[in-house]
């Protein structure tokens, strides 16, 4: 028969490697061992303790909290049951109930060809291969191009997000890679590189869309935004000249639109100046013609009526006209030889006495 182990552990109750007592001896070593460690010494204390625990566990496994951004998904033996909101809620414990949190008013991303240090979900950033991979594409005049980009997202259904689809994050990722490189393939590398860049987030966004509801992920599409777009290393740098040269074509372009719009509406301005003067000018002129023809036919038809008194008051009214702007005036006699000394009345200075 083996003998005793004395170097067995002090909770267990029997030593060695003998058969183990039956029910009756294990439950009175029990309560022999009980005896001394309880204050007292009754059963009965034990009979509490263990009561309070199974408690404090039930009370510990029943209750549970929601954060105020998502929701909670009970499954009771492994059917689901309901959402639960935000909050202190009750379930039944021991694994009856179960609980997902599931984030649906937060706003989640995947990120294509680059990573985000520190992030939470494993699937927001590439693998470690799979990098480059992703980015790498072909446009659809055959050329290639390393696009990278973000998608954001919500969880829209956490019932289909946990239960219709196995790995929808992932599934996800291989949606985003496969509608992008279906977008890019139809255009060239130069609108994928400079003027497409919206079309081609709005076209991906209505296509991951479509294909999430297909799927019935429980996902809604907020955003795709194209981040990073280059060529391949090896003619990078030849790709940045040419685009260097079409920024230099561009900017003289520019110049010259910003010069022409300057110069013309500034000629054309004085252009119409001029004719608008040309055309004042122009019917002054035959205003005024027609005003001495008038007036010349008007004093024509008084001459022929008195001639002698017309030509006699044509004169005077010329006279009138004429003699104050003359400074000097001569008055000749018709019989006299020569000049009359006259009296120089303009400059002279009349004094006043008193």
């Amino acid at each position: 028969m083996p003998q005793d182990n004395d170097n067995a552990p002090p909770g267990n109750p029997w030593r060695g490697n003998a058969s183990p007592p039956d029910l009756d001896q294990l439950v009175k070593q029990i309560s022999k061992r009980a005896k001394t460690l309880l204050p007292g010494g009754s059963p009965p204390a034990l009979f509490i303790l263990l009561f309070i625990f199974v408690a404090a566990a039930m009370l510990w496994s029943a209750i549970y909290t929601v954060p105020s951004d998502s929701v909670a998904v009970v499954q009771r033996f492994g059917k689901y049951v309901s959402d639960v909101p935000p909050g202190l809620h009750f379930r039944f414990p021991f694994g009856i109930d179960t609980t997902q949190i599931v984030p649906v008013k937060r706003q989640l991303k995947q990120e294509f060809g680059f990573t985000t240090p520190n992030a939470n979900d494993p699937m927001q950033s590439p693998r470690v291969n799979d990098a480059q991979r992703e980015t790498q594409m072909v446009t659809g005049d055959l050329n290639a191009a390393l696009v990278e980009w973000v998608v954001q997202y919500r969880i829209s259904d956490p019932v289909k997000f946990l239960f219709e689809v196995r790995e929808p994050r992932e599934t996800l990722r291989y949606v985003s890679e496969s509608v992008m490189r279906e977008v890019v393939g139809d255009r060239t590398v130069d609108e994928v590189i400079t003027i497409g860049r919206q079309e081609i987030e709005s076209e991906a966004l209505i296509k991951m869309q479509a294909t999430s509801s297909k799927y019935a992920m429980g996902i809604s599409i907020d955003q795709v935004q194209l981040k990073n777009i280059n060529p391949p290393k090896p003619v990078q740098e030849s790709f940045n000249e040419v685009n260097q040269a079409q920024q230099e074509k561009e900017k003289l372009i520019n110049e010259a639109r910003r010069d022409y719009n300057k110069v013309i509406p500034l000629a054309e301005g004085e252009k119409d100046q001029r004719i608008r003067e040309a055309d004042g000018y122009r019917l002054k002129r035959i205003n005024e013609a027609k005003g001495d023809a008038a007036r010349f036919n008007a004093l024509f038809t008084e001459y022929m009526k008195a001639p002698e008194v017309t030509r006699r008051r044509i004169y005077l009214e010329t006279m009138q006209q004429v003699m104050p702007k003359v400074s000097r005036k001569f008055i000749l006699d018709a019989d006299s030889q020569g000049i009359l000394p006259l009296l120089n009345i303009d400059n002279q200075q009349v004094t006043s006495h008193e």
